[in-house]
C-alpha cells in the first residue's frame, strides 16, 4: 500500500497537476486509512480489502469527526481506489456502492464594503510591515486570490505599467487578473519603499515577504488579518478567504456577469461560482428585512 500510495502522490503531482496542500491532504487522509486496514484486518495488499473494511473505517470516523470532513476522506479513498483501478492494481471499485455524507450547505462569511475600508484604515502605513500589510489586502480584495496564489506571486508575475497580473492557479493553470488602480499604487509603494527594508541580505523573487526576509507563510498572513479585524471591530471572521469571497460577491452584485466572474477567480467549473449568487441573494432579503417598513410583521398587531 506504501508503495501505491507513492504512485498515486505523482500521478497527482504529474498528472493531475495538484496544488501541494490538495496533494498533502490526500496523503494524510490514505495513510490514515492505511493504517487502520493494517492495524484492524491486517491488510497490506489492496486486492483484499472489501466493501466491509471501507466500512468499518467510515463508521470509525463517523463517531468522532463531521459529515464534511468524512465527505472528504471518503473523495480521498474513491480517488485513490479509482486509480489503483484504471492501474489494474485491483479488480473492482469498492467505494462505488459508497454514498458521500450529507453536508449542510453554509454560505462563506463576507465583509462589506465598509468593513473592508475599515480593516485597510487600521494598516499602519509608516512601517515596512504595514506597506507590505496594505498591498497584501489590496490585492486579495481587488483581485480575488486565493492565499496560496497570493503568497506564490513572484517579482515576474506583476506588470505594474500594464495593470495586471499573472497567477498560478489550481493544477498548474496560469491565468491573468487585472490589477485596480489602488493595489497597484499599494504594491508599488511596498515594491519601493518596504521591500528591500525586510529583504535584508535574503535573495528572493517572492513577492510578500515576513520579518525575516523569507517568503510570508499562510499562517502569518492569516494572524495578520486576524488582528486587523480585531483593532478594527469586525466580530465576524475574518481570513484571507474572506476577502476573496467578499471581491467576489461585491462584483456580483455591482453587476458583473457569473461568467466574467468565474474566470477571475479561477474556478474549473461555474457551478463552483454560483454560490455568490446565493449570498448576493441572502444580502438583498437581510437588507430589505431592515430597511422596508412592511418587510416584517409588527408586533402588537
Amino acid at each position: 500500500m506504501k508503495y501505491l500510495i507513492k504512485d498515486f502522490q505523482y500521478y497527482l503531482e504529474r498528472e493531475k497537476g495538484a496544488a501541494n496542500h490538495t496533494v498533502s491532504a490526500y496523503l494524510r487522509d490514505l495513510e490514515q486509512y492505511r493504517v487502520f486496514l493494517e492495524k484492524y484486518h491486517q491488510l497490506k495488499n489492496p486486492k483484499q480489502i472489501q466493501e466491509k473494511h471501507l466500512d468499518g473505517f467510515i463508521k470509525s470516523l463517523n463517531k468522532r469527526l463531521s459529515n464534511k470532513t468524512v465527505a472528504r476522506k471518503l473523495a480521498s479513498i474513491r480517488s485513490f481506489h479509482q486509480f489503483l483501478l484504471r492501474e489494474k492494481e485491483v479488480n473492482d471499485d469498492i467505494t462505488k456502492s459508497f454514498s458521500t455524507p450529507k453536508v449542510k450547505a453554509t454560505l462563506p462569511n463576507i465583509l462589506t464594503v465598509d468593513q473592508v475600508v475599515r480593516l485597510l484604515e487600521e494598516v499602519d502605513k509608516q512601517t515596512p510591515l504595514g506597506l507590505r500589510n496594505k498591498a497584501l489586502i489590496e490585492l486579495i480584495y481587488g483581485s480575488g486570490l486565493r492565499v496560496s496564489e497570493l503568497l506564490d506571486i513572484t517579482l515576474e508575475d506583476i506588470h505594474l505599467n500594464q495593470g495586471y497580473l499573472m497567477v498560478h492557479g489550481k493544477g498548474s493553470k496560469d491565468r491573468m487578473v487585472p490589477l485596480s488602480d489602488m493595489a497597484s499604487i499599494a504594491i508599488r509603494k511596498y515594491m519601493l519603499e518596504s521591500r528591500s527594508v525586510l529583504l535584508k541580505d535574503q535573495k528572493t523573487k517572492t513577492l510578500f515577504l515576513n520579518q525575516y526576509g523569507r517568503s510570508l507563510s499562510r499562517q502569518g498572513f492569516f494572524k495578520v488579518l486576524k488582528q486587523l479585524a480585531k483593532d478594527a471591530g469586525i466580530e465576524e471572521e475574518c481570513s484571507p478567504h474572506t476577502l476573496r469571497h467578499s471581491f467576489a460577491t461585491h462584483l456580483l452584485e455591482n453587476g458583473m456577469d457569473l461568467r466574467t466572474l468565474q474566470a477571475l477567480l479561477g474556478h474549473e467549473d461555474i457551478s463552483t461560482t454560483q454560490i455568490y449568487t446565493h449570498i448576493s441573494q441572502k444580502r438583498i432579503k437581510e437588507v430589505y428585512e431592515k430597511t422596508h417598513p412592511r418587510a416584517k410583521e409588527e408586533e402588537n398587531v
